[in-house]
């Protein structure tokens, strides 16, 4: 994508280049401690994964695949300085929906003194380009800290209205422990393959009670599906990387459904969180405790870390239970949205129409071909054709008028008889 630059300003924004991976990492660091969005570890994972697998990423980025938009990022960069930057990826496969990771700004004094000076605000800035550059998403997502004032205020100048709230929560190894010796026998507990998508979508559709949110999501059952190269990505990274990627769901034989449904990223070597990921069916909130039990039991042999999971407010028992059980909420977001319109081509007024350009549409688009109908000189066929039924129709009058002409002397004859 090329370089825009915005209007009456002189900050340049660009997609993100390898040079930029050290600024980038100072920038986070010196803005984590600020009120903006948070920054978490994985940041610094990820960007020295960026580091290393940078070639490939930047060359898988040039054709369609599930690694296409793996770091999908932006700079704002004023003379050779970068002032903010973000990061932004699609939420779905048809990528209707994109999802805003992170925004951050430079705090340095001549950032503060652009403020000032001339009203530019850099995150405001980088949101409008991705706005007008990537038209394939009609609906942006982001989540932000309740805590952040201004980054809430910065969402909400751009358009972004909050759906819901989401609490992130940390459960320590030590309740990992206790939980794995809890009873997790789940009889139709089956592996997730690509014929279980319908299955799967049912489920969500099931777990989320908003028609808003799913309409904002927009997931399909191809979300639930993956494709040999998913697969293949996948091996590589369990072969390259310290993750394992576990899955399953539970199957309703009565109702031939699915009820329950878990993720688990575990790192094995210990220097990350894991991130465990469930869904429920509403009517089914007792396989809580069961799916973590079994997300517990994975983890029981791996160097001690904590789990990571989420909850959404309209998911009160799953709240509860983490309640109860001892797990610390580590960050209270705000998710929000903000639908984009792209305009394909600005209408003209009604009183700068011309006749003209009217009533260019009801000209013919291409020469008429001469045919054998001519109205200027009659075919011989026809004239003939038109000369005998001429004659034909005088002849017929002809012998009309000799029948009536008997008859009438006739009348003249009896009259002068009587």
């Amino acid at each position: 994508m090329t370089t825009s630059t915005p209007k009456k300003t002189n900050i340049a924004i660009r997609p993100v280049q390898y040079r930029d991976l050290e600024a980038i990492e100072s920038l986070a660091a010196s803005s984590c401690e600020e009120d903006w969005q948070s920054c978490s570890v994985t940041l610094g994972y990820q960007l020295q994964q960026l580091r290393r697998w940078y070639g490939l990423l930047k060359l898988l980025s040039w054709f369609p695949n599930p690694l296409e938009h793996h770091f999908h990022a932006y700079v704002a960069k004023e003379k050779d300085s970068i002032r903010g930057w973000i990061q932004v990826a699609p939420f779905n496969k048809t990528g209707s929906t994109w999802r805003v990771e992170r925004t951050i700004e430079s705090n340095s004094t001549t950032t503060q003194r652009l403020k000032l000076e001339k009203n530019i605000d850099i995150a405001s800035i980088l949101l409008r380009h991705c706005f007008e550059n990537i038209w394939k998403a009609r609906t942006w997502l982001v989540e932000v800290n309740i805590h952040h004032k201004k980054a809430l205020a910065t969402y909400r100048q751009n358009g972004f209205q909050p759906l819901g709230q989401i609490n992130h929560w940390s459960i320590a190894p030590e309740i990992i422990t206790q939980v794995s010796k809890q009873d997790s026998d789940l009889p139709n507990l089956l592996s997730v393959s690509n014929v279980d998508a319908p299955l799967l979508y049912k489920l969500y559709c099931a777990s989320i009670p908003y028609p808003l949110l799913r309409e904002v999501f927009d997931l399909h059952i191809q979300d639930f599906r993956s494709s040999l190269l998913d697969d293949c990505i996948a091996r590589f990274k369990h072969w390259f990387t310290d993750n394992q990627v576990t899955q399953g769901y539970v199957f309703e034989p009565q109702r031939k459904e699915a009820i329950g449904y878990f993720k688990l990223e575990a790192c094995l070597d210990g220097s990350r969180p894991h991130i465990g990921k469930s869904i429920v069916h509403p009517g089914y909130s007792w396989l809580y405790p069961k799916l973590l039990a079994k997300m517990a039991k994975i983890l029981a042999d791996l160097p001690p870390q904590s789990l990571q999971v989420t909850s959404t407010d309209y998911q009160p028992d799953r709240e509860e239970y983490l309640e109860k059980l001892g797990a610390t909420v580590k960050e209270h977001n705000l998710l929000m949205s903000r639908s984009v319109w792209h305009k394909i081509r600005e209408p003209k007024p009604l009183e700068a129409l011309q006749w003209s350009e009217v009533l260019k549409g009801l000209q013919p688009a291409r020469t008429p071909i001469p045919s054998r109908m001519s109205f200027s000189k009659e075919d011989p066929k026809v004239k003939l054709d038109r000369n005998s039924s001429e004659k034909s129709l005088s002849d017929l009058k002809s012998q009309a008028q000799n029948s009536e002409q008997p008859a009438k002397d006739n009348q003249k004859t009896d009259r002068s008889n009587g």
